[in-house]
């Protein structure tokens, strides 16, 4: 491979080929720090023909390659097996934004962009760029469309395929589809865009995009409602879609354990009630008209949902402090629930109107099967996104519970499938969930996607052992 190496020093530069295993680390090891894989060497190419470049000679050495933007993943999608036969392509130093574009609403963008980096760029163009994560300060927009990430404001956003309107793409054999057209309508053939995002990088290797921008909302009012079940969580929903339409943009499901792990480990994080409620759900409205409209359609919707004994109890921040404090109890539970010890993730859709009965079953199932482990659920109530985790039994050390990991995921995994939802709403496969998909996808639905594999990427050099 030394001849190989050698051709990528010259095609990118001797600085951006890593081969040192001391320098690749960081590189190797997933978000989680659970698996560590090796790598020939790390790619950092500065730009797509240096992407293309590199790909043609990944071909001609059939050498496989794992895309990687932030290596925020949770499923061992950008991280490569312990092989040592692959190269990791970091798309980081692609990282320009290219253009804007005001009139027509648009964003045009390198795939090593960090989120919040764009995120700040609309803002200061007086614009919205409504995609927004936990990881958002280190995730990149190649990772983002690799996954169709989804995020709080899916409910009225969508997920990030909703979000853009155009790829750049290197495919498996170096070539560089440019498809970086900012049209909202374009009926000429097969959707190649829908076909690359969400592919994990298995199709080929985004390395540019147009994204949607949006108004700058006028006013933003988030507020927190303690209920009993939930049940009654979908009760609000469908009142907050009544009264506020197209203003609902946030609706986040917590249930009081949830609460309960954030203030273990994060004192700080007051819970704005005297008394506790089995459940939570965080609401946010982003008001095109005036903060006074906003605060109107809140006071009535929580005024109605209070009247019907939907909410027992309820706040509204006042300012933009208590607004970001309120959030920070939400976006703190992952990493309450990693503080509290090792814990089994689930990220899960079913249909909204089975939420409620989804964890119901679920929950009684594995208390029947695993007595004592405590369940951590919360998520995107709005877009039927449940976040369904499990924690080992108070007290005990969650090595027994990661032992299990196999028969925890089978019983939520088959009641999801009860339900007719998906095992993976915003996450992917990976590697992690790859093989576990077959038990739920028809042979006909497996079939169609690996004849686009074989089709696309006929060498399985692109991001090998993921998602197929």
């Amino acid at each position: 491979m030394n001849e190989f190496l050698e051709q990528c020093r010259s095609a990118i530069g001797t600085q951006y080929v890593i081969d040192e295993s001391a320098d690749m680390a960081g590189y190797l090891t997933d978000w989680r720090r659970r698996f560590t894989g090796k790598a020939l060497a790390v790619l950092k190419p500065g730009s797509t023909d240096e992407v293309a470049a590199l790909v043609r000679l990944c071909n001609t050495h059939r050498v496989p390659l794992v895309p990687q933007g932030g290596n925020t993943g949770l499923v061992l999608g950008s991280v490569p097996d312990e092989s040592g036969k692959a190269v990791v392509l970091s798309l980081t130093r692609l990282n320009a934004i290219r253009a804007t574009d005001l009139i027509n609403n648009t964003m045009t963008v390198e795939a090593g962009c960090i989120l919040q980096t764009v995120q700040e760029a609309a803002s200061a163009a007086d614009r919205l760029f409504p995609l927004s994560l936990a990881a958002e300060g280190s995730c990149t927009i190649g990772g983002n469309l690799a996954t169709n990430a989804g995020g709080t404001a899916v409910l009225r956003y969508g997920n990030m395929r909703d979000l853009c309107l155009g790829l750049e793409v290197v495919t498996a054999q170096g070539e560089v589809w440019s498809g970086l057209r900012g049209l909202r309508k374009d009926n000429t053939g097969f959707d190649l865009r829908d076909l690359f995002i969400g592919a994990e990088g298995t199709l080929g290797i985004i390395t540019a995009a147009v994204l949607t921008l949006f108004p700058q909302p006028k006013a933003r009012l988030t507020a927190l409602a303690a209920m009993n079940t939930p049940e009654d969580a979908l009760r609000l929903l469908t009142l907050a879609q009544g009264y506020c339409g197209a203003t609902l943009t946030g609706f986040e499901l917590m249930s009081d354990f949830c609460l309960q792990l954030v203030a273990t480990h994060y004192p700080q994080m007051k819970l704005p009630f005297a008394q506790s409620s089995p459940q939570y759900v965080l609401l946010e409205l982003s008001d095109n008209e005036s903060a006074e409209h906003a605060e109107a359609l809140l006071e009535h919707l929580m005024s109605d949902a209070l009247e019907q004994e939907v909410i027992h109890d309820a706040v509204v921040a006042s300012s933009i402090a208590q607004s970001k404090a309120l959030w920070q109890l939400r976006e703190h539970i992952p990493l309450a629930q990693a503080d509290e010890g090792k814990n089994i993730k689930h990220d899960v859709s079913v249909p909204i109107s089975d939420i409620g009965a989804f964890i119901s079953r679920t929950d009684a199932l594995l208390a029947d099967a695993f007595p004592g482990c405590r369940l951590v659920t919360f998520g995107h109530l709005g877009d039927g996104n449940l976040h369904y985790n499990v924690s080992p039994a108070a007290g005990e050390a969650g090595d027994a519970l990661i032992a299990c990991q196999a028969d925890i995921s089978r019983v939520v995994h088959d009641s999801v499938d009860h339900f007719g939802g998906s095992i993976s709403a915003e996450h992917g496969l990976g590697a992690m969930k790859r093989d576990e998909i077959r038990r739920y996808k028809s042979p006909v639905e497996m079939r169609l996607m690996e004849s686009i594999k074989s089709a696309l990427d006929p060498l399985n050099l692109m991001n090998p052992g993921k998602v197929v």
